[in-house]
């Protein structure tokens, strides 16, 4: 239960800024953030992913849990009370450090605490954690920016994950650390840091200059670098196996992730919806990606991971081509309704649901008692460095799109898709 609602918290966190951060942007004056205000918990997750699975390797996951909950929660009252887009940033930057560690700590209990076959269960109940918040998450965010504030959004949260903290606190004393526990290079630590402040210089030298943009090409350059240290060997070329698996995982948060954080944006732009209505397509994807991670859950052994994840990934396609066509057909002055860009981003939060809780059971498939932290810290990594890389790329994209006359927001779903694209191609390397 207290997995159970970590897991839920950071969902209805992650729901509810999606769907006020529109309204954040327009108060704090901060649109040419908007990007990265997305980008930077992704990005500072990478590192406390790795000195959480470190962590976790050589004692055990009590220790990172603890810290994890308290740096989340400081991101969360910085978020909540900063007077400049900039802080709110800084906040957004805590609060990944503690996210990313989090999620690490959380993924190595259950390797400890459930045996495989309960493992598919354990990932979808995960999913299902996303339920309620998507439900009620993007309309209360609403309901609570509209009444005393978008802060509120932020600083409401810390209360719950105490409350978490006190179902979860009787099993991590009970932990100890495992016989084979072992340590990991600091080098990992520092190349996390590395990337992480890579993908941030990206999408802020990005939009400059002549000069800005060089140094935004060398950064880009760092990220990929810093990839090939944190990652399997050969992950960045699709290598068949755990590698792939790895790859997989990343390329699927990078198209998906990218393409939401501006859903409720184009809906508002495009389609002149309100924040709440823009809101249920959230609350409807969370819904389906629940159920069909619990479709896959059922299936168990009868559809191998290597097939889950294909099946997947081509969903997760088709839903963005789908996206892609809406938004230009909307910007050649089409009268499209708004239910078909929504429709489409739910196809693909299905195929999000069918295909991501198979990587984390494939990933601890390969794993040992000595390299599950640092398998389960990889797979986060390339989870959120992935997702924190497209959205910085996309926010570059986005700029230069909008400051040269072309349609910003098709620019953006047309980079999504073509990282789907190749989700879909280096799925098919997964099997064993």
């Amino acid at each position: 239960m207290g997995m159970f609602g970590l897991i839920a918290f950071a969902a209805f966190e992650a729901m509810a800024v999606t769907t006020v951060m529109p309204t954040v942007a327009r108060d704090l004056d901060g649109f040419d953030l908007y990007a990265l205000s997305f980008a930077a918990p992704l990005a500072s997750g990478v590192v406390g992913m790795v000195g959480a699975g470190a962590w976790s390797d050589r004692v055990g996951p009590r220790g990172p849990l603890l810290v994890a909950m308290a740096l989340f929660s400081l991101g969360l009252l910085v978020c909540g009370t900063a007077p400049t887009m900039e802080v709110l940033i800084a906040g957004r930057v805590v609060q990944g450090l503690g996210g990313g560690a989090l999620v690490v700590g959380v993924y190595v209990v259950v390797g400890l605490v459930y045996p495989s076959a309960l493992q598919p269960a354990i990932f979808a109940s995960f999913a299902a954690a996303w339920v309620l918040p998507s439900l009620f998450g993007p309309g209360l965010a609403a309901l609570v920016a509209g009444a005393v504030g978008w802060r509120w959004v932020f600083t409401g949260t810390i209360v719950v994950v105490l409350l978490a903290l006190v179902l979860i606190a009787p099993t991590l004393r009970r932990m100890v650390a495992h016989p084979e526990g072992t340590a990991t290079s600091v080098s990992r630590l520092g190349w996390a840091c590395v990337a992480a402040v890579a993908v941030l210089a990206l999408e802020l030298l990005g939009s400059g200059g002549s000069l800005a943009k060089v140094a935004a090409g060398g950064a880009l350059v760092l990220v990929l670098v810093a990839l090939a240290r944190l990652l399997p060997v050969g992950t960045l070329v699709g290598r068949r196996g755990l590698p792939a698996v790895v790859a997989t995982r990343g390329l699927l948060a990078a198209s998906f992730f990218s393409a939401e954080a501006y859903v409720v944006y184009v809906l508002q732009d495009r389609w002149g919806l309100s924040v709440g209505h823009a809101g249920i397509a959230l609350t409807v994807v969370g819904v389906v990606w629940a159920l069909a991670s619990q479709v896959q859950s059922r299936l168990g052994a009868r559809i191998s991971h290597e097939r889950a994840m294909r099946w997947g990934t081509a969903v997760v396609l088709t839903g963005l081509v789908v996206l892609v066509a809406a938004v230009a057909l909307r910007g050649r002055g089409s009268d499209l309704p708004a239910v078909l860009p929504v429709a489409a981003y739910v196809l693909a939060g299905a195929g999000m649901g069918f295909a991501y809780p198979r990587t984390s059971v494939a990933m601890l498939a390969e794993s040992t008692d000595r390299d599950r932290g640092l398998n389960t810290s990889a797979l986060s990594v390339a989870d959120s460095l992935g997702a924190a890389l497209a959205l910085s790329v996309s926010g570059v994209a986005f700029a230069a799109a909008r400051s040269s006359g072309a349609d910003p927001f098709l620019v953006v779903y047309a980079l999504a898709a073509a990282i789907g694209v190749l989700g879909a191609l280096v799925a098919v390397r997964t099997r064993t």
